[in-house]
């Protein structure tokens, strides 16, 4: 059950309006079901309906005109809360809304239980699943209500009626949420031809062009240099930038002037400073020495910092996992302008939604996640070519990520965020599948010699005893039979890295443990294989024995070259 508080000057105006047919003649036998005293005139069941319509706004007005002639009354003296039940609720009795009424007035501060004095209020009913309460705010003793949090308040009880009542519990926020659109927008948008109003095409544009960005600078030039887009940039005396407000081309007023949305309004994290606090000081991707002929690849130092924000979520500090939820949300509204054409609309519903999950009442401690940042800017200049397998490899952990995120949420009790990682993991998982197709099958596709995949088998059954039949028997079998032939002729040991591959992280919640192993090999495969005296050493190393109870005897075995490298990268 949802409230919606609004405020106004027109008492008659509203209850014609909730004893009207409604914008769309929607509104059914509208009629009382509750009042301050009980015996309020009910037009609805009058036999002069328009005479009791007045009367019954004379009322709730007399002492709104006495606070008048006493120069006490406030602006906007009405106060209107509508009150609806979810889709999936059985229909509330007349009696059970009035009840709810009276405990919502009370819970805001327009009529407290057992207060004489409190406002005049009425609760009306026109349809099966919702309810309206028009008070006047004027108390008995002529001052003015208080009813500040009013929405809060109001939320709160509807919880306790939610369970009170067996109804449906909805998911609440925690005011982090960007504003919704209105009615209004909505129906302007319809009109248009767009599915999305303008507020959320806005807000949309402006985190894409905050996930490629370098600097708040840059930011604002890429906004400017946007099709169909209206820029304002505010300015202190000094000469610093203050702030800026965007506007669609084409949306405008009844004036004819564009309607203006500011940053701030778009979306808490959207505003200026918020988002100077995010571009500044980014770490620069490295740049490979001049006498080196490997390029670094940007998808996979985009994978291996995403990878790492499931321990981070398990192990950090709340300042420091909020950052990183809130920089792999970036990640997401990135990814649409760099993905092939047929993987964009999935990409882009998987970034709107997850957006709700970006952002709580923890203040993110944004230095903290500089690198994956960096990493996701670092692809504006390699967008998805060939095999897709780059893509495909980053959407794998974007899987475990955005999993992780909803269970660190859950843990504290976040119902919007982990309702919105859930949603966007179906439209990852669809993008996924769609990516990984083709890059599977050209890997599956160069057939590796029997007696090798049987040698890979054994390797499997050593390396990973627990998931070894299940990676044999999965489809993506052969394209990691592949992988593993690759990384052994570019001088890997495979079965060394599918121990670290293991290490690394449990394929419990691997919705295929075969193809998480194929992009994890693929990616560890193309670093610098160790020298041939590295090698040695480990087969040395293999070859010690240790006398577990002989302490003096034990031998310190130097780390394993490849698994260092690793650490340090």
């Amino acid at each position: 059950m949802i409230a919606k508080i609004s405020s106004g000057k027109d008492t008659a105006g509203l209850i014609r309006y909730l004893y009207g047919p409604g914008r769309a003649n929607e509104h059914t036998d509208p009629h009382l079901v509750a009042s301050w005293d009980g015996f309020a005139p009910d037009p609805g069941r009058s036999n002069d309906f328009n005479a009791t319509r007045k009367l019954l706004a004379q009322d709730l007005d007399l002492r709104v005109h006495q606070a008048k002639r006493l120069g006490r009354a406030p602006k906007q003296h009405v106060w209107h809360c509508s009150l609806r039940a979810s889709p999936e609720d059985r229909i509330v009795s007349d009696d059970e809304w009035a009840a709810i009424a009276r405990r919502i007035v009370a819970a805001t501060g327009i009529a407290p239980e057992g207060d004489p004095d409190g406002c005049r209020w009425v609760a009306v009913r026109h349809a099966d699943d919702h309810i309206h309460i028009a008070a006047t705010r004027v108390r008995g003793d002529l001052r003015t209500a208080r009813h500040w949090n009013d929405y809060l308040t109001a939320d709160k009880e509807l919880a306790a009626i939610e369970k009170e009542y067996g109804l449906h519990q909805v998911i609440r926020g925690d005011r982090t949420a960007a504003k919704r659109p209105t009615r209004a927008e909505q129906e302007k948008a319809l009109r248009t031809g767009h599915q999305r109003a303008a507020r959320e095409r806005l807000r949309s544009t402006v985190r894409t062009a905050v996930s490629v960005a370098t600097s708040p600078e840059e930011f604002l030039d890429i906004l400017a240099r946007t099709d169909n887009m209206h820029v304002d940039i505010q300015y202190f005396p000094s000469g610093d930038i203050r702030g800026y407000k965007v506007a669609l081309a084409g949306d405008t007023n009844a004036a004819g002037d564009p309607i203006w949305h500011s940053g701030s309004k778009l979306a808490p994290d959207l505003s200026f400073p918020k988002i100077r606090e995010r571009l500044t000081d980014l770490d620069t991707p490295p740049t490979p020495a001049p006498e080196s002929h490997r390029r670094p690849n940007h998808w996979h130092q985009a994978t291996a910092a995403a990878e790492r924000i499931p321990h981070r979520l398990a192990q950090s500090d709340d300042a420091t996992a909020q950052a990183h939820i809130a920089a792999f949300g970036e990640a997401l509204d990135a990814l649409p302008l760099l993905a092939p054409k047929d993987l964009r609309p999935q990409l882009r519903q998987a970034a709107i939604t997850f957006e709700r999950a970006t952002r709580s009442r923890i203040r993110a401690q944004q230095d903290q996640a500089r690198a994956l940042r960096s990493a996701i800017r670092a692809l504006r200049s390699t967008p998805v070519t060939g095999d897709e397998s780059g893509l495909a490899m980053f959407l794998d952990v974007a899987l475990l990520v955005v999993t992780a995120a909803a269970h660190w949420h859950q843990l504290r009790q976040h119902d919007q965020q982990v309702t919105a990682a859930h949603q966007a993991l179906t439209h990852l998982q669809t993008a996924y599948q769609e990516a990984a197709r083709s890059p599977l099958a050209a890997l599956a596709r160069r057939q590796t010699s029997a007696p090798t995949v049987e040698r890979h088998a054994r390797q499997i059954r050593a390396a990973v005893p627990d998931y070894a039949e299940q990676v044999l028997e999965d489809g993506a079998w052969a394209a990691l039979a592949t992988v593993l032939t690759d990384a052994e002729a570019a001088g890997h040991d495979p079965e060394r890295l599918l121990q670290h591959v293991a290490r690394q992280r449990t394929l419990d919640d691997a919705h295929s443990a075969a193809q998480v192993l194929t992009w994890r090999i693929l990616r560890l495969s193309q670093r610098q294989a160790p020298s041939a005296q590295a090698r040695a050493a480990q087969a040395r190393t293999r070859m010690r024995t240790v006398h577990p109870t002989d302490a003096k005897q034990i031998v310190h075995q130097r780390p394993d070259p490849v698994e260092a490298r690793i650490r340090r990268r």
